[in-house]
């Protein structure tokens, strides 16, 4: 609400004063025109002239105040100020009109006067307000506005030209530039189109462009790599506004215009996902998530809440991770409600739980006091360097920690165990990728059949706890050499909404046993992903810094072993692969004796177990060639023999699938390019 000052009153009555002056003037300039283009511009009857104009001024005043036309704010003026107009006049012409002939009976009055009269006063009417909006316009051109070049000449590009026309935003849209040939040479809201996008850096040079604003929210990935590399070569500061759900729900404005961020670029076309599937399994149910903290959970929890469970429960052991997430959740819509509370409306509940998922009398209890039925397992360590050095937990941890949790969620009658794993589990060279893998052959073998258990395997998430996105902008932001492990690395990426959306859907369509692999797209070289860093952070050059692959450590990840048979799924971004699929007896013997390995606390035994029930693993020092040795080959640890040839795996018949196969190598692609210059390829430090 504006606040008014003493002087203000005074001020506003002027204004109103000189309002209704003015139209008064018009009002009757109006009608003496009209009368003078009647008989060809001489008085005639000069008298009834000036009997009717009073009565007409007084007819016309009082009509409009009732179509909000007797405000001063003519410099805001637009369509529904005309429409306005247009309104007020056609009722004060019906009401003289009536007046005039019926009520004072003048019948000799010039039935034509009445339409020209009307005509002339909407355009004198109409003409003073476009007239004062235009001078305030150009006084506010003149003075200090950033001058503005919009990308875009769409919906988008409306709404913010609208809005630096009617508001002080300290921008002029100076004009638009737009690929669509057919709109070069017209002007969206008397603002000019340009040009082709080509075309920008020569416009920003010739009209002193001090910022770009990319308004086309639903530019692809693709189209924003573009964008970003045209914006980059002209040299200018550029920004985006928001994505395409803002721009349809109204809230595209300058104050939401933010930086192009990676995500922009690397973030994929949303697919069409089967969402009556995953609120039929999760509507009215009671829901927990593991890891609820984390990156992944915490996004988990914010989609879950969006199908109205019966009961989400968020657990974590990250106090400080809890209390943050349960603001998180209570900002996002709905009320918080811990178990303490009644509410009626259980659609809304939520419960956080501070809580280690590897204690199996606490998760007991927490399973029968919520009676929780799906569970998504979230919670690992998943650290490559800093399970290297803490094999035992890591093994603790991610392997029995999860056997811990599921005996607890099978004998609590939980209908659904999901576990997110992840693309190191292939092919592992690290501690941590392999006990993911062990967790995919515990769910993929779990003799009892009333729990339907399935495992997500996917690569790196954008903006994730610990990724090494956060750690180049800190580098980038302290000027400090961004530390690089190898040139040529490479890592799959996606975003957490897009991933957790991918998950809910596998969550969905998985039969028990499954082991769904998410669509990561390409992979992307790591060099180019810092490289784009450095340019979106407005920098020329940034040192780079290259320090070795690190203990544990893969050039290159992959999503799918050499053996397994991969199949589409019901949704296009989600594949089911077919592999080994271990018997539980033979892999409960090697589990015991990898927990035998652990208790010892010794780093070599746990490699050892874990090399025989994951023969894909490798580590610094392992035997190679002993690497077909599998679960099977042998009773005991203590009495392993490298040189001894090995059985085959034991079995477990596969049901076939109804699926046509995906190709025999589906990641097979060259790495995703993030370059955003347009010069010569091999100008990045990295290359």
């Amino acid at each position: 609400m504006r606040t008014i000052n003493k002087k203000s009153p005074p001020l506003l009555r002027c204004r109103s004063v000189l309002v209704l002056v003015s139209q008064a003037g018009l009002i009757l300039c109006s009608l003496v025109c009209a009368w003078l283009l009647r008989f060809e511009f001489r008085m005639r009857d000069p008298n009834l002239l000036w009997a009717v104009a009073p009565i007409l001024i007084m007819v016309r005043l009082a009509v409009m105040p009732f179509f909000n036309l007797m405000h001063g704010w003519w410099r805001h003026t637009g369509i529904d100020d005309a429409v306005d107009v247009v309104k007020a006049i056609l009722t004060g012409s019906l009401a003289f009109f009536l007046i005039v002939r019926d009520g004072w009976g003048l019948k000799d009055f010039p039935l034509s006067v009445y339409m020209l009269e009307a005509l002339i006063t909407f355009m004198l009417l109409t003409g003073v307000r476009v007239l004062s909006r235009m001078l305030a316009e150009t006084v506010r051109a003149d003075a200090a506005s950033k001058r503005l070049l919009l990308v875009g000449a769409g919906h988008a590009a409306q709404m913010i030209i609208r809005e630096t026309q009617q508001a002080e935003t300290g921008y002029q849209v100076i004009g638009c530039v737009d690929d669509n040939p057919l709109k070069k040479g017209l002007r969206v809201l008397g603002v000019p189109v340009l040009g082709p996008v080509e075309a920008l850096g020569k416009i920003v040079g010739r009209l002193r462009i001090e910022e770009v604003l990319i308004a086309i929210p639903s530019a692809t990935p693709a189209q924003m790599r573009r964008l970003a590399a045209i914006c980059k070569e002209a040299n200018a500061a550029f920004r985006t506004v928001p994505a395409l759900a803002e721009l349809i729900a109204g809230r595209v404005n300058l104050e939401q215009a933010r930086e192009v961020s990676l995500t922009d670029l690397l973030g994929r076309v949303p697919v069409d996902l089967d969402l009556e599937s995953v609120g039929e399994n999760i509507r009215d149910r009671v829901v927990m998530v593991t890891g609820a903290a984390g990156s992944i959970g915490s996004e988990l929890c914010r989609q879950i809440q969006t199908y109205k469970p019966k009961l989400l429960v968020c657990l974590d052991q990250n106090e400080t991770g809890i209390f943050h997430l349960q603001h998180q959740l209570a900002q996002g819509g709905g009320n918080n409600h811990n178990h303490d509370n009644h509410n009626h409306n259980n659609n809304d509940r939520k419960v956080f739980c501070v809580a280690d998922f590897t204690n199996p009398e606490r998760m007991r209890r927490i399973f029968l006091t919520y009676g929780i039925e799906v569970v998504f397992h979230a919670a690992a360590y998943k650290h490559v360097p800093v399970m290297e050095d803490n094999v035992d937990e890591a093994v603790g941890n991610n392997v029995f920690g999860l056997l811990s949790l599921l005996n607890v969620a099978e004998s609590s009658n939980c209908s659904t165990f999901l576990m997110i794993s992840s693309d190191k589990a292939v092919n592992p060279t690290n501690v941590m990728g392999c006990t993911k893998r062990v967790g995919e052959l515990i769910l993929a073998a779990w003799p009892l059949q009333r729990m339907r258990c399935v495992s997500v395997r996917f690569g790196n998430v954008l903006g994730s706890n610990g990724s090494v996105i956060p750690i180049f902008q800190e580098q980038i932001r302290q000027n400090r050499p961004i530390t690089i492990t190898h040139p040529e690395i490479t890592r799959f990426f996606m975003t957490i909404s897009e991933a957790v959306s991918l998950v809910l859907q596998a969550f969905a369509i998985g039969r028990d046993g499954d082991i769904l692999v998410l669509d990561m797209g390409k992979p992307v070289r790591i060099t180019d992903l810092a490289e784009t860093l450095v340019r979106l952070s407005g920098k020329s050059r940034q040192e780079f810094k290259f320090i070795g692959l690190r203990p544990g450590e893969k050039l290159f990840e992959e999503l799918f072993y050499s053996d397994e048979r991969v199949f589409p799924s019901a949704c296009e971004k989600i594949a089911c692969t077919e592999g080994v699929k271990l018997a539980w007896p033979a892999l409960k013997r090697s589990l015991d004796e990898l927990y035998v390995a652990m208790s010892l606390g010794q780093r070599e035994p746990i490699l050892t177990q874990l090399k025989r029930i994951v023969p894909q693993f490798t580590y610094a020092g392992c035997d190679q060639a002993g690497s077909a040795e599998n679960i099977s080959s042998s009773p005991s640890v203590s009495d392993l023999q490298p040189d001894v040839q090995p059985e085959a795996p034991v079995l477990v018949d596969m049901p076939a699938l109804p699926y046509l196969p995906w190709p025999a190598n589906p990641q097979a692609t060259p790495p995703l390019k993030l370059k955003l210059e347009l010069g010569s390829a091999g100008s990045g430090p990295g290359d």
